[in-house]
């Protein structure tokens, strides 16, 4: 209807101001439409004969926001990799992009959109430890980038200088490939030269850890052990990141592989509902199992706590977080 308003707008101001007798004008004005001399109803007739929508660009799709420390790879969460739609949705609903590099680290990281889950001993999981109890209510108010995989040696000696790690050398040809290990706390996160102060990055605290591991899972595990992590019964070894299968949040060894340092100090749970929440106390957790492990620390609640700063080890790694 629009458009046809327009239309016979056209047509009025054409015979308005000229009318429709053969009155002679310019062949280059405007309203002669066939280029014939004269404006008159052959001119109308055409005009009526290049009717019809009027061809608007379309709207332009949500803007998102990419980190000044990042750079974009994709802006919207593939539904091939994030299969559950409501982490999707969050994940839009954000306003940040979905998929970045971090340009001080080189790293992939995708987003964590905010959410509430429930931290600890999963329902039916009968092999809880006692520290994983009790299960309670945690809300995250804020989304977060997450690496995509552990810390890799090329990574960790790309900034560093230097490489700890047990699996290298000639033994070893994808070594670059594979998670950095025997790399302590206080030599990832503390003083100038630490990694942390180098790249800006930072380590997830435990609940960011846990709700990014179980990527809207209530169980145990986001899928069958041999399929999404190396454990001892299969690897003999750390091996290469990304060669399992990813959570449904397009993440990588959250389970198996290497023990993942976390920022929090190792206190208990608390009972109630928390927001935000943050370990006490001076030592520090470790997340997710490793190659050396059994497939029973391979678990979305497992907790290894009670490591000092300066403990390393060749089955502990680290993943990087950081705040949009």
């Amino acid at each position: 209807m629009k458009s046809q308003s327009i239309l016979f707008s056209l047509v009025a101001a054409v015979t308005l101001t000229f009318g429709v007798s053969s009155s002679t004008v310019y062949a280059q004005c405007t309203a002669d439409l066939n280029g014939d001399g004269q404006i008159d109803q052959a001119d109308v007739a055409q005009l009526l004969a290049n009717s019809g929508p009027v061809p608007f660009p379309p709207p332009a799709g949500p803007s998102v926001i990419t980190p000044t420390w990042a750079t974009l790879l994709e802006a919207a969460p593939d539904p091939a990799v994030v299969t559950d739609a409501n982490l999707r949705a969050a994940i839009v609903a954000s306003g940040f992009a979905w998929r970045i590099r971090d340009t001080s680290s080189n790293i992939e990281m995708l987003l964590v959109p905010a959410g509430t889950f429930m931290m600890g001993c999963s329902p039916g999981d009968a092999e809880c430890q006692g520290n994983e109890s009790p299960a309670h209510q945690v809300t995250l108010t804020n989304a977060f980038y997450l690496g995509k995989t552990e810390v890799t040696q090329a990574q960790w000696t790309a900034k560093m200088g230097s490489n700890p790690s047990s699996f290298q050398g000639a033994n070893y040809p994808d070594a670059a490939s594979r998670p950095v290990e025997q790399v302590s706390w206080n030599t990832i996160a503390s003083g100038s030269n630490s990694y942390m102060s180098l790249t800006g990055l930072r380590f997830p605290t435990e609940a960011e850890w846990e709700f990014a591991c179980r990527a809207g899972t209530t169980t145990a595990r986001y899928g069958v052990p041999n399929d999404i992590a190396w454990y001892v019964s299969n690897s003999g070894g750390t091996r290469a990141v990304a060669t399992k299968l990813p959570n449904a949040l397009g993440l990588y060894d959250t389970l198996g592989n290497v023990w993942e340092w976390c920022a929090d100090g190792s206190g208990p749970y608390s009972s109630g509902s928390v927001t935000n929440p943050t370990g006490t106390g001076t030592d520090r957790l470790l997340r997710g199992g490793s190659w050396r492990d059994g497939s029973n620390d391979s678990r979305g609640s497992r907790r290894l706590d009670g490591f000092g700063l300066d403990f390393a080890y060749f089955s502990v790694g680290f993943r990087v977080a950081r705040t949009p």
